[in-house]
């Protein structure tokens, strides 16, 4: 019930099943946030009808050519912009946009979203350009607006104290609304202004894409269909250590892939080649490692790999036992064992919980097993097999080069609130509305 340690014999029996159902019964942790969930008002629990309503969005999307190569975000805030202007009430959006440092930046103006904005909700947009130290024009856009419109404000961060979660600010954007929203889970994990202090000030609730969020982070950690599985994948440990180590405790089985595999396979002894290894880590991983048998979690590593010589696509490459690498060759991907380990992980799993790839997938042919992955956990998903729930910006990128990210139980765009979540961090932006 402990990490799992390759061996010389890793081409036999390590295809086994490696979450086993006497682990059914492990306690289930809890922390703040996941508490927290159950606390908030939703659209359900506010009368919006003929009100000025202030709803913090997430429209930071990426932009390519002068236009929004990514719709996503914008997207799912449509069924709260609707459901506000449909009983009479003006959708007043707050939202961020690159990083303008405090000052008034053209390049960072969110008038950029403002076609794209007004297509996908089918809604006419107002746009009020305001550098948030004057809000006359606000308030007279606003006021003069008919009941049912969408308002579109300036980028919060071109004033400074949208970042130190300023009161004052804070404390002006409050005169514009009677209500306040947040539907931007993924700017959740920041306390400032429009996201943290501007909750306590008025009523407030979470909108329908942040209801959506939570209610999928909920059956993830929070009350998960057991065995609950998590695949932690991504080139580095460093950037994961408080995930891994909030995760044993919670999960039945923890795979790890990637660029962090190696890390503890290096740690169990093994040689790496030349692969993406922070070997200063050593103890670390063995730290994890430890812990996990004190917590019954099983570790899943690969056993078997795809080895290159040039970190390129369609590099020459070869199939290696992982206590046989070449000492010259690098990992990047997994092996066809490793495949089917993964896959007797999942079969067995209530639930899994994804964040990074297995593998270098943006190379083919070394996208094999994130991939092949991706796409057996959406089929379970399909069947009512498996609730699959993941995020984080490499995953999300991954889970579409495979053609699934829309065949998940629920794919999060959030990336640092998602990991933060994942790791047990209370995300003030959630802790407001319930304390409020």
């Amino acid at each position: 019930m402990g990490f799992f340690m390759p061996d010389a014999g890793y081409g036999q029996n390590h295809c086994q099943n490696p979450v086993t159902r006497e682990k059914l019964n492990k306690n289930q942790s809890q922390n703040p946030e996941q508490d927290q969930m159950s606390k908030f008002n939703t659209l359900d629990d506010l009368s919006i009808g003929n009100k000025n309503v202030l709803v913090r969005v997430d429209l930071n999307v990426p932009i390519a050519n002068g236009k929004v190569a990514d719709t996503t975000r914008i997207e799912r805030i449509v069924a709260t912009i609707w459901e506000i202007t449909k009983y009479g009430g003006k959708a007043i959006l707050l939202s961020h946009f690159g990083r303008p440092n405090g000052k008034i930046s053209p390049e960072f103006s969110l008038e950029i979203v403002l076609g794209d904005l007004a297509r996908i909700a089918n809604r006419q947009v107002v746009f009020v350009d305001t550098d948030w130290n004057e809000l006359t024009l606000a308030k007279e856009t606003i006021n003069s607006a008919p009941e049912g419109s969408v308002i579109l404000m300036q980028n919060t961060r071109f004033h400074p104290g949208e970042q130190t979660n300023d009161k004052q600010l804070a404390a002006r954007m409050a005169q514009l609304g009677d209500i306040y929203i947040n539907d931007a889970f993924s700017a959740a994990h920041r306390a400032h202004a429009s996201t943290e202090a501007l909750a306590h000030l008025l009523p407030n609730a979470a909108g329908r894409a942040m209801q959506k969020e939570l209610a999928a982070l909920t059956k993830g950690l929070g009350k998960p269909k057991k065995p609950l599985i998590a695949l932690v994948g991504g080139a580095k440990v460093s950037t994961k250590i408080d995930l891994l180590e909030n995760l044993l405790a919670k999960v039945d089985a923890l795979v790890i892939g990637g660029g962090m595999a190696n890390t503890f396979l290096f740690a169990a002894g093994l040689g790496v080649g030349t692969s993406l290894c922070e070997k200063d880590l050593a103890e670390t991983a063995i730290r994890i490692m430890d812990k996990a048998v004190d917590e019954q979690c099983s570790i899943i590593l690969p056993v078997d790999a795809m080895v290159a010589f040039k970190f390129e696509a369609n590099a020459p490459h070869r199939l290696y036992g992982i206590d046989a690498i070449d000492p010259k060759g690098m990992i990047l991907d997994i092996g066809p064992m490793s495949i089917q380990r993964i896959k007797a992980a999942i079969d067995d799993a209530g639930t899994l919980l994804w964040n990074g790839p297995l593998g270098a997938f943006e190379l083919s042919p070394f996208d094999q097993g994130t991939v092949e992955i991706a796409q057996y956990a959406a089929e379970r998903t399909k069947h009512g097999n498996l609730i699959s729930i993941a995020g984080g910006g490499d995953t999300v990128a991954a889970l579409a080069h495979a053609g699934v990210k829309d065949q998940f139980t629920y794919v999060s765009t959030a990336g640092g609130a998602f990991l933060e979540w994942m790791e047990g961090k209370t995300l003030p932006g959630v802790a407001a509305l319930s304390q409020s």
